[in-house]
């Protein structure tokens, strides 16, 4: 495995795979990995024939109040599971490489990027728009992996893709879960046992949406209601919110007819967490 570090150095290494045909899939991260990432490289891997895993903080993507010192780095025990997951390359640029001037150009997936999660991290998703499409341009890979867990995200990347004609197919990996259901995150590492206890009450509401939707429930504000106070009846938390979107638009869905998503930005102290599910008319979670 190679760890490479700056731009030209990525592009050099990965050109011999490109121009033998062979399949490259990357895996953009900002490190701190866990079983939702490796579970990324795993799929990478079935599917490609050279698997890269970019780790990179983006300051970019960092609103007011959210402390980039503070988000954990553990490059070591990073590099440790990239190899023993089967990567080929891992590149690992600093904030310079990658910004060595002021940024003047940024990439805005305008509607996407409002609801949901941008409402309260303004200017968020064109950090993640504008980072990944410069990995996708450094990498140049064939495909790239997404964890659903972060589902406004992965719906702001395809359109991204899509609007741009970017040559890469957009896969998303469903979440990866804690055997109480709790979808696995880096920042779980924040709660304290109390509080890890309580936070479970986000998944088991979606499921009970699901499970509702599958018996025949329809009304978005009725599980809307029930998920809330599932979640609040653990005990205290910071509900910023529980939404039904539309698949694709994230436009708010007020009648269950068609496939919807329950989306959950929580607080349980210091620890933001955010999960959601599908819904299917008559079908529960597929």
């Amino acid at each position: 495995m190679q760890v490479i570090r700056t731009i030209e150095q990525v592009r050099q290494a990965l050109r011999p795979a490109r121009q033998a045909g062979r399949r490259v899939g990357l895996v953009p991260t900002m490190g701190a990995l866990h079983e939702g990432h490796w579970s990324l490289v795993d799929r990478a891997r079935q599917t490609c024939a050279e698997v890269a895993v970019s780790i990179f903080v983006n300051p970019l993507q960092f609103g007011t109040g959210e402390d980039i010192d503070s988000y954990p780095q553990t490059e070591e025990h990073d590099l440790t599971g990239c190899a023993e997951h089967g990567c080929a390359w891992v590149f690992a640029p600093s904030p310079q490489e990658m910004y060595p001037d002021q940024v003047l150009t940024s990439v805005t997936v305008r509607r996407l990027s409002t609801p949901l999660c941008g409402r309260t991290r303004t200017g968020h998703f064109q950090g993640v728009a504008t980072v990944v499409c410069k990995l996708l341009n450094i990498v140049l890979p064939d495909v790239a992996f997404f964890g659903e867990k972060d589902y406004q995200q992965l719906v702001v990347i395809r359109r991204m893709v899509r609007d741009l004609n970017m040559p890469v197919e957009i896969v998303g990996c469903p979440t990866v879960r804690e055997p109480d259901g709790l979808a696995v995150s880096s920042r779980n590492a924040y709660l304290d046992a109390d509080q890890r206890s309580r936070a479970v009450s986000i998944s088991a509401a979606l499921r009970e949406a699901v499970d509702a939707v599958k018996q025949g429930a329809h009304d978005a504000r009725r599980l809307i209601a029930d998920a809330e106070q599932r979640i609040t009846r653990a005990g205290p938390v910071d509900i910023e919110y529980v939404e039904v979107v539309d698949l694709d638009t994230l436009e708010a869905v007020e009648t269950i007819d068609r496939p919807a998503r329950m989306c959950v930005a929580a607080k349980f102290g210091r620890a933001r967490l955010i999960d959601n599910l599908p819904l299917y008319v008559g079908g529960g979670a597929q």
